[in-house]
C-alpha cells in the first residue's frame, strides 16, 4: 500500500530519537520525549484549501521540525506515519 496525501497535507515519518545522552546515560523509552524531527515521505498537490490558494514548498526527502502532537498517526505495513498539514511544519532542517 502507498499513502498519497491530498490538498495541503504531508506524510511524515519520525526519525528515531537517540537512546543515550551525550554523557553516555541510556534513556528508557518512557523518559524520552516524542521526537519532533521527521522525514517527509510524500507531499500533497496543494491548491485551493478553505478558499485560499496553498502552494507547497515542502518536498519529499526534506527533514522538518513539526509541532508536538500534531496530525493524525497511521500505521501502514508495520511502519508508523503521521499525516499533517503543511502549516504544522515549523522549520526545515538543513
Amino acid at each position: 500500500m502507498k499513502l498519497k496525501p491530498v490538498a495541503d497535507r504531508v506524510v511524515i515519518k519520525t526519525i528515531e530519537a537517540e537512546e543515550t545522552t551525550k554523557s553516555g546515560i541510556i534513556l528508557s523509552s518512557a523518559s524520552q520525549e516524542k521526537p519532533q524531527i521527521c522525514e517527509v515521505i510524500a507531499v500533497g498537490p496543494g491548491g485551493l484549501v478553505d478558499g485560499v490558494d496553498v502552494k507547497m514548498f515542502i518536498k519529499k526527502g526534506d527533514k522538518v521540525v513539526v509541532a508536538k502532537y500534531s496530525g493524525t498517526e497511521i500505521k501502514l505495513d508495520d511502519v508508523e506515519y503521521n499525516i499533517i498539514r503543511q502549516s504544522d511544519i515549523l522549520a526545515i532542517v538543513e
